[in-house]
């Protein structure tokens, strides 16, 4: 193994003297988890292939496979019926007289908050860079996302880290809205309302996309049958399917970010080739089981409004097409050899003989990470055979992350820094003068802090804070590990945050501006031979409003984290070694993953893994039953926990 080449102090390398990691079970959890969403995602709509259509008939159907003479249009000769738009000179369709400019939304109503900073740390800044200098809202009223509502009146509590596990797809709209700061047009009249060009490349894009769910073989155009509704169009209205009628099982997995890391921290090891591949319009390959119609596209429809597509393919905006696609990819990646790997669902494995390919899938993103270009070449051809799919080259950037690598000293750093800038820029704080810390020391934020009056009320009525805090939450759970005991504290007052609570939000805004330049690396640890080492602290009785516990854990491979956790225990702890051991367990229990993960991956590691813990009680109690007294109440943690120092 080389040396570990010397670390620039702009690595974001985690040690725990210096990050406040913490916690176990509570409302506010933020981890390097992300649960699979349990419906499909828009956001991860299929890339419209390069269809070459004809001049003037550019939708021209596939014949038919799946019409019975029953459901088949009056002429049998031509069981799909042809689209006929109007087309201009240049080919394009011609938008129908009912598509008009979009009506103008008229100011914002969302305040200005020209205050500073309400921190008592002696640091030079200047308060007027924190906030916008005139009215212009901090994220524009089209950004707050539906899916970003994660408060409802109908529950007493529900916090920012349990809305992620519900709906970390809303999280990721943030991200590509980060990523993207002009607004994408959100219906056909919007489009069309563009200037010049720009709306001719809209409707071709349409064009494209509708030619792709032809060619696919997505739906056939018929008659509605009596007694039926369709649903939507273009994309799919989920919302408006029916349980037990128009899909039952919805579920499909995404693979962690710990996995993920852990490929990349792997790769960086072994020195393995990372090669992306793009699955375009995955959505339309999974074969739909219900009997689902869809209502024919705005500015696209023919024969009559009762024609309708009847849906042969999971097309994306249906509840169950996240779930078929998935079934889908895995029989092709089993019929090309591959295992899934149990204890991560996204993730497949080819081993035989010396060879191991290691296959993480997101949705329709797949990275392949081998040793040699030969087996990269393979995968792709098999893939091939069974998708329209786009190489994409040496993965240098991943679901928002950039990646970079010095494969003669095999390093990989990975970091987040053009979705920070752009998330300063929406935020409009760009200019914004940066702190030290993510936040205030000498300021404990409590709920006391909440409004209680209409006046307050109405002061923040209008304040994204759940919008920021999505989009700053991504980072602590992707590349960000020292700002996720800020995220978690900051998250459980989402349900009625504060102007305090609002100020200290902006803090940490100002920390990632002075701390853009981080990242993790991932590269040989030559101080260390262990395969994991993990580290766990907790502090005792740290939140005002309820006396639990904070604590949490980092695991490194290599010189890099690939997991952390920071969570507000589920119970109160009547001291610090019972704080401390709870986060002990919680450590404990990630690490047993990770090794069956790299066990599966073909890489097993005889050495056992160390759990730095810097308490001597917990120490004492886990390798001496003698002591147990002190956490007796703790019987199954106990016995786990030692069973597994044993």
């Amino acid at each position: 193994m080389p040396p570990m080449k010397q670390e620039s102090s702009n690595n974001r390398d985690v040690e725990l003297p210096d990050i406040k990691v913490p916690r176990q079970g509570g409302d506010d959890t933020i981890t390097n988890e992300q649960p699979s969403p349990s419906e499909p995602s828009q956001s991860a709509s299929p890339t419209p292939p390069e269809v070459t259509m004809p001049p003037g008939s550019p939708l021209t159907p596939l014949p038919s496979t799946h019409a019975s003479p029953e459901q088949s249009p009056p002429l049998q000769s031509q069981p799909r019926a042809r689209f006929e738009p109007q087309y201009d000179s240049k080919g394009l369709i011609i938008p129908p007289p009912n598509i008009g400019p979009v009506p103008s939304q008229g100011p914002s109503s969302i305040p200005t908050d020209n205050s500073s900073s309400k921190g008592n740390v002696q640091e030079s800044h200047d308060p007027s860079t924190d906030d916008p200098p005139d009215n212009t809202p901090l994220l524009a009223e089209d950004d707050i996302l539906a899916g970003m509502v994660f408060v409802s009146q109908d529950v007493e509590y529900i916090s920012y880290a349990d809305a992620l596990e519900i709906a970390f797809q809303a999280v990721m709209e943030v991200v590509m809205k980060a990523s993207s700061p002009d607004n994408e047009p959100k219906t056909l009249a919007e489009a069309m309302s563009r200037p010049g060009e720009e709306a001719d490349r809209w409707y071709e894009a349409a064009q494209q996309e509708l030619a792709a769910l032809q060619e696919s073989g997505t739906f056939e155009l018929i008659e509605l049958p009596p007694g039926r509704k369709a649903i939507a169009r273009y994309v799919v209205k989920g919302y408006s399917q029916r349980p037990g009628f128009d899909y039952t099982e919805t579920f499909s997995p995404t693979p962690k970010w710990s996995a993920i890391r852990t490929v990349l921290a792997l790769a960086a090891l072994e020195d393995l080739e990372l090669w992306s591949v793009d699955i375009s319009s995955a959505f339309l390959n999974g074969d739909l089981q219900e009997e689902v119609y869809l209502e024919q596209p705005e500015g696209f429809e023919t024969k009559g409004k009762d024609w309708v597509l009847r849906l042969f393919k999971s097309i994306y905006g249906l509840k169950q097409a996240g779930r078929e696609w998935h079934k889908k990819l895995h029989g092709v990646m089993t019929e090309m050899g591959f295992d899934r790997v149990r204890c991560e669902h996204s993730v497949w494995v080819y081993k035989k003989d010396d060879a191991r390919i290691i296959v993480p899938v997101f949705v329709d993103d797949v990275t392949i990470a081998v040793r040699s270009m030969e087996s990269v070449r393979q995968v792709i051809e098999d893939l091939k055979k069974h998708f329209k799919l786009r190489d994409l080259g040496p993965t240098s950037y991943l679901l928002g992350v950039e990646i970079q690598r010095d494969r003669s000293s095999r390093t990989l750093t990975i970091c987040q820094r053009q979705y920070i800038l752009n998330v300063l820029e929406r935020a409009r704080m760009s200019d914004c003068n940066s702190v030290s810390t993510p936040l205030d020391p000498h300021l404990k934020l409590s709920s006391s802090m909440s409004p209680t009056t209409p006046e307050e009320w109405k002061t923040m009525r209008h304040v994204p804070y759940l919008q920021i805090l999505g989009a700053v939450a991504y980072l602590a759970i992707v590349t960000c590990p020292d700002i996720a005991f800020a995220v978690s504290v900051l998250s459980r007052f989402s349900k009625n945050p504060g102007t305090q609570h609002w100020e200290a939000l902006k803090r940490l805004l100002r920390y990632l501006k002075g701390t853009v330049d981080l990242k993790l690396t991932y590269s040989p640890d030559a101080t260390s031979s262990e395969l994991f080492r993990t580290y766990t602290d907790a502090d005792h009785g740290g939140n005002p409003d309820n006396g639990r516990s904070t604590s949490g854990f980092v695991v490194k491979m290599g010189t890099g984290a690939v997991s952390w956790m920071s969570r507000l225990q589920s119970m109160v702890t009547l001291s610090t070694t019972e704080a401390e051991y709870v986060a002990a367990v919680a450590a404990g229990q990630e690490i047993l993953w990770l090794r069956n993960l790299f066990k599966e991956f073909g890489f097993e590691s005889h050495s056992p893994s160390t759990l730095h813990i810097n308490n001597q009680s917990v120490l004492s109690v886990a390798r001496n039953p003698d002591h147990h007294g002190r956490v007796k109440h703790l019987d199954l943690r106990f016995y786990w926990l030692h069973d597994e120092v044993d």
